[in-house]
């Protein structure tokens, strides 16, 4: 090795601390703010997908949009998980194509009761949803909706009466009301709607997607995603 190569690997190693390469590896990702199960099983694959890689996992748990606001713009280098297609609102995000979970979206009521006929069925009642939920705000725009930033909240509301049903992810629902001590709390059927939804990073980390795809299916094959999945909802339980 000459001596510029020298000279450059000693200042590399001059300012490169244990410390700092190792925040170097970590990947800093947002979710939404809450205890939702799908927000643990999900964070428990992509910690161990990441891992594989020689990677850490950092997740930062936000309020409504900004989640996807902070991942798009590179303030985050990713988006725990969404369904698939956000990258047709925010471009520099790239999809992992390999699902964590399927997501449930439900109908939870205290003695409202109804024939579930989709979205439009909704529309006589008052509703309550966790804010920076993409699919619910879609579903029912015109309608009378109260947005808050926890499920928690949102079946605080409900107990109180401000709002005749909930509506969001199944999991997310029953543990809200399990963590609450709410009695009584339904879940109407059909489900209004049920997807996969996958992880997420800034175009920044573009060459890392390949390596992920590559570890999720193997933890698919080998049953890793169906052995975390079933330890989250277990975990996110009281």
């Amino acid at each position: 090795m000459d001596r510029r190569s020298l000279l450059t690997l000693a200042l590399a190693l001059s300012v490169m601390t244990p410390g700092a390469a190792a925040a170097a590896a970590d990947m800093h990702v947002s979710t939404l703010v809450g205890s939702d199960p799908a927000s643990a099983i999900a964070e428990l694959v992509m910690a161990e997908a990441y891992r594989r890689i020689g990677r850490g996992l950092v997740v930062h748990k936000l309020p409504g949009e900004r989640t996807l606001v902070m991942a798009n713009e590179g303030r985050m280098d990713g988006e725990l998980y969404r369904k698939v297609g956000m990258e047709r609102d925010y471009p520099n995000l790239m999809i992992v194509p390999v699902p964590l979970l399927t997501y449930e979206i439900v109908i939870f009521t205290r003695g409202t009761d109804f024939v579930v006929g989709g979205w439009e069925s909704l529309r006589p009642y008052t509703i309550g949803y966790v804010r920076g939920i993409k699919i619910v705000k879609e579903n029912t725009v015109g309608m009378k909706t109260e947005a808050v930033p926890t499920m928690e909240q949102a079946f605080q509301k409900l107990t109180m009466g401000r709002t005749d049903v909930v509506v969001g992810n199944r999991l997310a629902g029953l543990a809200a009301a399990e963590t609450l001590k709410i009695d009584e709390v339904r879940v109407l059927a059909p489900a209004l709607a049920s997807f996969p939804v996958y992880h997420y990073v800034n175009k920044n980390h573009a060459a890392l997607v390949p390596a992920l795809v590559t570890v999720l299916q193997a933890m698919k094959a080998d049953k890793t995603i169906e052995k975390l999945q079933k330890q989250g909802a277990r975990a996110a339980l009281p």
